[in-house]
Parts: structure tokens; C-alpha cells; sequence
């Protein structure tokens, strides 16, 4: 195979470990999130602020770390990255109280932002299979929401400061092989300017897209972030949930998603899974009992992994041709408006009823969905794509796999 020829390839399974390891970081605290609560004496929605403070800082932290790659190269601000979870992460397990673990959980979001607006660019840089290095690094992040829950669990068992301690071990290791491994491109990236970053946004294609984006990730952070508190689990049965949300989000985005979009196109793609999606809130919200919402979560999994798998790619489409650029403006909104729904859940959980965030998170959706039904259009011409919304879309089928496709997560 292609691979055995790579003479970059420790570096470049140091980049896909180090990325399993950071969205692992992600899904690992959702085991552990009762037991913190029970511990701390923290209500519901301070809880929630755990993964709050995480996400609206790795939000934040996106575009001055896309403009820092073109002042100090990409391995320099990746090694830094995982350096600041590294210590955040190991901080949070010695942390005594809610604030602080908070603080903490916004740092180590800082230190994923300045990750994940390297790692790609370094792969794809690294590897003269370019196809092999995307395919790596997409496993190693199914496997990490696959996974993460599970090692929370398993560890959660002993503390629930061993997760987060073992994770900040792991990130260690991984930052002394990106010192010696990594490498810069040999063309050094281009100085950014902080205005450069918010150019996508002059595009109507991708503004459509992060309309549908935004609402997207509002409902998967409070999937991800909510139903732990939700299905009231003990720490490894909760973690083995998860690990089977996890798994079929993996199997959404290594599987189906690129597969069902060689059929349907990408657009179209995206929009028959948010409304599986839309299906799998409603049944978590009306859901009888566990069992029955253990499947729906599941099935939401499936649904969110399929979306995860062409967004990126069609962000990237319909974007600035600086991949920079893009990336750093995509994952400002759908880190930002994610960002909100643990805590805007928590409170509903605990002032409305324990099924209001899911049909909040409907609600919202259905503004997703709207979007894309009456201006999927806008996204699919950029890429060749046509959106008929009711036969296969032939024309997707010139436009998978090219170099439009491969980008950052989530």
C-alpha cells in the first residue's frame, strides 16, 4: 500500500494520535459528570458549565490561533496546543471545586483550537498519500468519540479525576513526539490578518451553511453534553452508553456519510440526516424509559456522524480558498454556537422538565432543517451539486472525493 512508502510516517501517527487524544479529551467527561456533580455539590447546569467553558473557549480561541500559524509556523502553535491540554488536563484532576475545574476545561478548549487549525494542514503536508492521511486522521477521531466515553467510564470507576489525569499523561506523550516528529510545510503559510479570517462570510453559500451549522451544533452539545444528566446512569454504564453513541457516530462518519453522499450529493446528504436527527430528539424527549433511550441516542449518533462527515467538506466548497481561512471562520460558528446549549439545558432541565432540552434542541433544528430545505440550493451550486431533495444526485459523484473534500472535525 501507498502508506508503506511514507518516510514522514511516525509523524504523522504522532499528528492522528495526538487527535484521537484530544477529541477523546471531548467525550470523556461525559461518564464522569454525575459523579463531579455528587462530589462538588453542583447543581444541574453548573455541571454543564464543564463543557461550556470548553467549547466557548476552544470557540474563541480559533481565529487568533489561525492568524498565529502565519507568525509562527504550524508545528510551533500545534506543540503549544497540546502542551496547554496537557496542563489543563492534569490541572483538572487536582482541581477542588467547580470554578476552577471550569477555568481549567476552558483551557484545555484553547489549547484543542490551536490543535485543530494545525493538524490537518501538517498531515496533509507530511504524507505523499494525501487520501491515506485524511482517512487516518477521520478514524482516529471516530475513535475517539467512540472510545472517550468508554475510558471515562472504565477510569471513572477508581476517581473521577483518573480520566482526566491519564489524559493529560497521554497529551505529554504526544507533545514530545510532535517535538521530535513534526515538521513544518516547506512553503511557510502566509501572515493572516484577524479581518482575513471573517472573509467566508461575505459568501451567501456559506452563510446558508452556517445557519445550518450553528443550529447543528447547538443540538449536538446538547446531546452530547445533556443526556448523561438525563439518563441517570451509574459512571460505567453511562460510559458504555456512550461508547455506543460513540460508535455509531464513528460509524456515521467512516462508513455511511461519504457513501450516502456519492448517492444523494453532500447537500442532500446533510439534510436527510439532521432530519433523522430531528426524529431522534423528539423520541429522546418522549422517550418511556432507558432502553428506549439508549436507541434513540444511538440513532442520533448515526445521524450526527453522517453530518459530521460532509459539512466540513462542503464549508471547505463553498469557503475561501485559503483553507485557513475557512477553517478558522467554520469552526467559530459551529464551536461558538454550540457553546451555549449545556448550560441553556441544564437550566431547562432544572426550572422546565427534564425532556425541555431535547425539544428546545428541536426547535431549534427545525431552523436548521427549514434552512436547508428552502436554501440548500445556495450550498449545492458552488460544488456542482443539484438539490432535488427527491432522486439521486449524479453530479456528486464528480465532486466526492476531490480536493474540495478533506478538512478539519467536527
Amino acid at each position: 500500500m501507498a502508506h508503506h512508502d511514507e518516510p514522514h510516517r511516525t509523524a504523522i501517527y504522532a499528528t492522528a494520535l495526538t487527535a484521537f487524544f484530544a477529541i477523546a479529551g471531548i467525550a470523556i467527561v461525559d461518564p464522569i459528570l454525575p459523579v463531579i456533580g455528587q462530589e462538588i455539590g453542583a447543581s444541574t447546569w453548573q455541571i454543564e458549565l464543564l463543557f461550556t467553558a470548553y467549547v466557548a473557549v476552544m470557540a474563541l480561541g480559533m481565529v487568533p490561533a489561525t492568524v498565529a500559524t502565519g507568525r509562527f509556523g504550524y508545528k510551533k502553535i500545534l506543540v503549544a496546543g497540546v502542551g496547554v491540554v496537557a496542563v489543563a488536563a492534569v490541572g483538572a484532576a487536582l482541581a477542588g471545586g467547580l470554578v476552577g475545574l471550569a477555568l481549567l476545561r476552558g483551557l484545555w478548549g484553547l489549547g484543542n483550537a490551536m490543535f485543530f487549525v494545525t493538524a490537518m494542514v501538517l498531515l496533509v503536508s507530511l504524507a505523499n498519500d494525501r487520501g491515506w492521511a485524511v482517512e487516518l486522521y477521520e478514524t482516529c477521531l471516530g475513535l475517539g468519540f467512540a472510545l472517550g466515553p468508554l475510558l471515562g467510564g472504565l477510569l471513572g470507576q477508581i476517581s473521577w479525576r483518573v480520566p482526566f489525569l491519564a489524559c493529560g499523561v497521554f497529551m505529554v506523550g504526544a507533545m514530545v513526539l510532535s517535538l521530535v516528529k513534526l515538521r513544518d510545510p516547506d512553503e511557510r503559510p502566509a501572515p493572516l490578518r484577524y479581518r482575513q479570517v471573517f472573509a467566508p462570510f461575505r459568501r451567501p453559500a456559506f452563510v446558508v451553511l452556517s445557519v445550518v451549522v450553528a443550529a447543528y451544533n447547538f443540538v449536538f452539545f446538547i446531546v452530547l453534553g445533556y443526556t448523561p444528566i438525563a439518563l441517570g446512569l451509574d459512571v460505567v454504564p453511562l460510559g458504555l452508553v456512550f461508547t455506543g453513541w460513540g460508535v455509531g457516530l464513528a460509524v456515521g462518519i467512516l462508513v455511511i456519510g461519504h457513501r450516502l453522499a456519492h448517492r444523494l450529493g453532500a447537500v442532500q446528504t446533510v439534510g436527510v440526516a439532521l432530519v433523522v436527527l430531528l426524529v431522534a430528539l423528539v423520541g429522546l424527549a418522549t422517550s418511556p424509559g432507558t432502553v428506549v433511550s439508549v436507541v434513540w441516542l444511538v440513532v442520533a449518533g448515526l445521524a450526527m456522524g453522517v453530518t459530521n462527515a460532509n459539512v466540513t467538506d462542503l464549508a471547505l466548497g463553498v469557503g475561501d480558498p485559503d483553507r485557513r481561512v475557512t477553517t478558522g471562520a467554520f469552526n467559530l460558528v459551529r464551536w461558538g454556537f454550540a457553546a451555549p446549549a449545556p448550560v441553556v439545558a441544564g437550566l431547562l432541565a432544572e426550572n422546565v422538565g427534564l425532556a425541555a432540552p431535547f425539544w428546545v434542541g428541536a426547535a431549534v433544528l427545525v431552523v436548521g432543517v427549514a434552512t436547508m430545505l428552502l436554501l440548500g440550493h445556495r450550498i449545492a451550486e458552488p460544488v456542482g451539486e443539484r438539490v432535488l431533495w427527491r432522486r439521486w444526485d449524479a453530479a456528486a459523484a464528480e465532486i466526492e472525493g476531490t480536493a474540495a473534500e478533506a478538512g478539519a472535525p467536527l
